[in-house]
C-alpha cells in the first residue's frame, strides 16, 4: 500500500517523529503525535496504525543500542520481558487489524484524551516515595509479568501510550530506577513491533514512504532522548 505524499508532508512527518521520538525515550506518548499525524495527511486508521510501528521499530532499535554503548543493559530481563509480551501482542495485532477506520479514530480519540489526563494529573496520583537511583533488581517478578503479559494485547493492538504502562509496571511495581526503566522500555517492544508489522502488512497494507519518513525522524528524537536522560539522569526523566 502507498499513499501520495507531497515533499512538504514528508518533511512535516520527519519533525514530528523527532518529537515524537524524544518523547518516547524520556517518558511515552510520541504516538499521540505520529498516528493523528498519518490519519491527517490521508491514511485510513488501521493502515495508520500498522505504518507507525515502522517509526516504532527504527526508534527502539536506535534508542536501545545507545543505551548498550553506554553500559545500561540488563539482556535476560530485557528478553523474558519481550517475551511475555509477545503472545499478548501478536493476538492483538491480528485484532487491530480488523478495527474500522471510523471505529479507530473514536478509539484514538479516548486514548489521547486518557492519556493526556494522566499526564496532567501524574504528580497527584503518583507514589511519591523516591526509589534509589541505580535500582536494577526487578521486585515482584510474577506480578509483573503476569501485568506485562496482559500489557502485550493492547501493545499489538494500538500500542499507542504504552510507554506510560511499561514505566508504570516496571518503575512503580518492579521498583527499577528509571534509567533502567527506560532502556528496557526501548528493548522489549522490538519483538513484538517486528511481529505486529508483519501483521498489519498482510491484513490492511502500511505506507512506506510516510512509515520511514517517521522512521528517521523517530531515531533522531530517540537518539537525543537517550543522551540527555543518560547525561541528567533521574530528576531530568
Amino acid at each position: 500500500l502507498e499513499t501520495m505524499l507531497t515533499e512538504l508532508e514528508i518533511l512535516a512527518l520527519g519533525v514530528i517523529g523527532v518529537f515524537a521520538g524524544f518523547m518516547n525515550v524520556i517518558a511515552g506518548g510520541g504516538s499521540l503525535l505520529t498516528v493523528p499525524a498519518l490519519i491527517l495527511f490521508g491514511l485510513p486508521g488501521p493502515v495508520a496504525n500498522g505504518t507507525n510501528r515502522i517509526a516504532i521499530i527504527a526508534q527502539t532499535v536506535v534508542a536501545t543500542t545507545a543505551y548498550f554503548r553506554r553500559g545500561i543493559h540488563n539482556l535476560k530481563l530485557s528478553i523474558t520481558l519481550s517475551l511475555a509480551l509477545l503472545p499478548g501482542a501478536i493476538m492483538g495485532g491480528y485484532w487491530g487489524t480488523r478495527i474500522e477506520g471510523a471505529l479507530f479514530n473514536r478509539m484514538l480519540a479516548i486514548l489521547m484524551i486518557g492519556v493526556m489526563l494522566t499526564m496532567a494529573f501524574e504528580k497527584q496520583i503518583k507514589n511519591r516515595r523516591e526509589l534509589p537511583e541505580g535500582a536494577n533488581t526487578l521486585k515482584r517478578p510474577l506480578l509483573v509479568y503476569f501485568l506485562i503479559s496482559i500489557l502485550g494485547f493492547y501493545g499489538g493492538t494500538i500500542h499507542i501510550g504504552i510507554g506510560f504502562f511499561i514505566m508504570a509496571i516496571l518503575h512503580r511495581i518492579g521498583q527499577l530506577d528509571l534509567l533502567e526503566t527506560n532502556m528496557h522500555k526501548m528493548a522489549i517492544v522490538i519483538p513484538y513491533s517486528l511481529v505486529v508489522l508483519l501483521i498489519f502488512r498482510g491484513e490492511v497494507g502500511v505506507a512506506w514512504s510516510a512509515g520511514i519518513a517517521l522512521a528517521v525522524g523517530n531515531s533522531l528524537g530517540g537518539l537525543v532522548g537517550v543522551r540527555m536522560s543518560v547525561k541528567r539522569g533521574e530528576k531530568y526523566i
